[in-house]
């Protein structure tokens, strides 16, 4: 009797056991059903040593908003100064440097050609003269350094781009080989609308996918190209020297924007240096005089250069000079005598003498408009310490 009260007890016994067991088992469940991601490895973000995440470029894309014609976004680069004399230089967490600046100092990215149609280098600041509105102004600094440049590629996608986009990508990417290794560049493709096919970036590779993005078909928008573009650079570059440069073929037919708008819309940023290069020579004669006129207006207002070749075969060419081009310039910096606050537009007139030199002729933009002040303007170029 004795052991069979003993089994009995026992078998009680392992039964509560057995069902505290699946209790403890259902409980841990539910915790780590509720709380596995927290205890997932951690994953290490933002990591500075790993390759830059592009976005992926294989899926439908988005056009890049074409903005309203009669906005014009706030300058971001209109004024700035030496850290010298105009304001305090502050270093962000984030790597960036705040400039505190006077509003009233403007710079210009100048390029000097000699005579022969040479680059000139190696001039000083008491080589430099400078008018607003056909006023002297006084010269605070003039330098000559490759600084890096936020660099905006617009490609034409239309149809009648078809056959020469493979020589022009080649070129494209030939002038980024050929650019300073800290640029940033994005790629625009267009036609009827603009696509962005890659944000900024350094990665030469992203960058030559974006290029390859090939859809040749329908109209030519330029100047709504042009202008988003604008945008772009006011969002997200993160150099105070700026760039654009514009592959077409033709004269634009679809676009919103006036080619007045397009312009206006670029000075309004004070920076840009616009390159155009006009692949004319199977065009009518109507349509080809229309996109020249179009592409030189964009280029001689912002200080750049517009390129006729007679073939694809001297495209290589034409991108290398471009290259050359942005990373020769020099930065002069002045004071305006009116004050920014007045706004408006204001003329730019720049010469260089130096004793024998003989004619020296320097390109830089024709104006800029002078906006309200800014409370800070973040540059992410390196300071001296």
């Amino acid at each position: 009797m004795s052991t069979k009260l003993v089994q009995y007890s026992r078998s009680i016994w392992l039964t509560r056991l057995a069902g505290l067991l699946f209790l403890s088992l259902f409980f841990v469940t539910c915790l780590v059903a509720q709380n596995g991601s927290a205890t997932l490895p951690s994953t290490k973000i933002g990591d500075p040593t790993k390759p830059e995440l592009q976005p992926r470029l294989d899926v439908d894309r988005d056009p890049l908003p074409s903005p309203d014609p009669d906005e014009i976004p706030p300058a971001v680069n209109t004024a700035a100064t030496t850290p010298a004399k105009a304001g305090e230089i502050q270093k962000n967490q984030n790597g960036m440097y705040t400039l505190r600046a006077n509003v009233d100092e403007v710079l210009l990215n100048c390029t000097v050609i000699d005579d022969k149609g040479r680059t000139v280098t190696d001039l000083h600041q008491d080589a430099f003269r400078v008018w607003e509105d056909g006023v002297p102004q006084i010269v605070n600094s003039v330098q000559h350094e490759d600084l890096p440049v936020s660099l905006g590629i617009l490609v034409d996608n239309s149809g009648s781009m078809r056959d020469k986009r493979s020589a022009v990508n080649i070129a494209a990417y030939k002038l980024l080989q050929a650019s300073n290794p800290k640029d940033s560049a994005f790629i625009v493709n267009f036609s009827e609308r603009a696509f962005l096919d890659q944000g900024f970036t350094s990665d030469l590779v992203a960058l030559n996918r974006g290029l390859s993005r090939l859809d040749s078909h329908g109209t030519t928008a330029m100047y709504d190209a042009v202008a988003a573009s604008a945008d772009e650079l006011v969002k997200h570059a993160k150099e105070r020297k700026q760039a654009l440069l514009i592959i077409t073929d033709g004269a634009d037919n679809a676009s919103r924007m006036t080619l007045a708008q397009a312009v206006r819309r670029v000075q309004g940023l004070g920076g840009p240096v616009v390159y155009t290069i006009g692949l004319l020579f199977d065009v009518d004669k109507n349509e080809a005089d229309r996109a020249r006129s179009a592409l030189e207006s964009l280029s001689e207002e912002t200080g750049g250069i517009a390129y006729f070749p007679r073939s694809v075969d001297e495209l290589d060419t034409i991108a290398e000079e471009v290259a050359r081009d942005i990373r020769n310039q020099y930065v002069v910096d002045y004071r305006s005598t009116k004050p920014a606050a007045l706004g408006g537009y204001r003329t730019v007139r720049v010469e260089a003498v130096a004793p024998g030199r003989g004619k020296l002729i320097v390109r830089t933009k024709k104006g800029y408009f002078a906006q309200a002040p800014q409370k800070a303007t973040q540059v992410s170029q390196s300071v001296t310490q």
